[in-house]
């Protein structure tokens, strides 16, 4: 039987998060955007709730609890309803982190993991979008050359999120005729991060280029060793993140836009009795809604350990063109106040 009822310990994530995110990520929200930058002491409040440590092994300094990406996916939600920038920054460092715990060797969980298991923030990037409008993780202009017991990284990333800080990169590339992860460490030669991109959106959240100028890289950097790794697995779970984050922001958007309804008159009465107004918000939540469920199924999949790459291709697809359309709708609403910045 297929149920969307949450556990008990779903419930309290979601409570828990939903309180922080009230509490600790609305009220800063607008200034980290403003100001193109994150509080070192945001990161480390975020850091301090063990939502990265907490999902590793404790043989390499985690506590071990089960990772549930269905759970990660409330508690996203639950993170961007405050603020998305800030939301995908708190768990950046977990989508290098979970890599490595679902598919590193042992060599590279016992290097790698503890990183992120001490009590200080810790930076590390995953590496998956290329310029250009035809990007596909999936068929990565970016390409890995064998050369002796190594390899050779050649190409470009960008949109690489805390690149600015980050100790290491996972770069997603073409290797032959399959794709494969490599651990690219900041300092490693030809290696270039960029400075921090200008992007429309987002402003406070860090992200950078990286361009690899034949970077090469031992053996050992190659994620899971000679069997490599689920690169499709990483894939999926990056796009069922990034749905839960939007589905939390297109929440948000809906929720500020209903009690403004209700108090707005015109006409002599409040705009929520327009039928244009009262069906568009109808439309949004069913938006909120079906994103959501879309998010879960893929989400739900990656859980069981099952292929997700349709769903989650599904979902992202869906997810993003509904999340405009929620935004655009959200600022039509206001009308000429949509328009100014005094609101969210």
């Amino acid at each position: 039987m297929i149920s969307f009822g949450m556990t008990e310990d779903q419930e309290l994530v979601r409570d828990t998060m939903r309180e922080f995110a009230a509490e600790v990520l609305r009220p800063i929200g607008r200034d980290c955007d403003e100001n193109s930058d994150i509080p070192d002491d945001f990161l480390q409040s975020v850091w301090d709730l063990g939502l990265t440590s907490t999902q590793i092994p404790e043989a390499f300094g985690g506590a071990g609890e089960e990772r549930s990406p269905v759970t990660n996916a409330i508690l996203l939600e639950e993170l961007a309803h405050g603020d998305a920038a800030l939301a995908i920054a708190a768990v950046a460092p977990s989508q290098f982190a979970n890599a490595i715990v679902d598919h590193g060797t042992d060599a590279q969980k016992k290097q790698y993991l503890p990183l992120f298991c001490g009590d200080k923030y810790h930076a590390a990037s995953l590496a998956l979008v290329e310029p250009g409008p035809l990007s596909d993780p999936f068929r990565p202009r970016t390409v890995a050359e064998p050369k002796g017991d190594g390899f050779v990284l050649s190409g470009q990333k960008s949109f690489v999120v805390m690149g600015d800080r980050a100790s290491h990169f996972l770069v997603v590339a073409r290797n032959g005729e399959s794709l494969d992860a490599f651990i690219v460490a900041r300092d490693a030669e030809g290696l270039q991060v960029s400075e921090r991109e200008l992007n429309m959106g987002l402003k406070a959240l860090p992200t950078v280029t990286l361009d690899l100028e034949r970077v090469e890289v031992g053996a050992d950097a190659r994620l899971g060793g000679e069997k490599g790794a689920d690169v499709a697995a990483i894939i999926s779970n990056s796009r069922a993140a990034l749905c839960a984050v939007q589905v939390g922001l297109s929440r948000a958007v809906l929720e500020f836009c209903v009690p403004y309804t209700k108090d707005r008159v015109a006409f002599d009465e409040p705009i929520a009795k327009k039928q244009s107004i009262a069906f568009r918000l109808s439309e949004m939540h069913i938006g909120v809604e079906t994103m959501r469920y879309l998010t879960w199924q893929a989400a739900s999949l990656l859980e069981h350990g099952e292929p997700a790459v349709r769903e989650a291709r599904l979902a992202r697809t869906h997810v993003a063109e509904r999340s405009v359309w929620i935004a655009d709708n959200g600022i039509q609403i206001f009308g000429g106040h949509g328009f100014i910045r005094e609101y969210p």
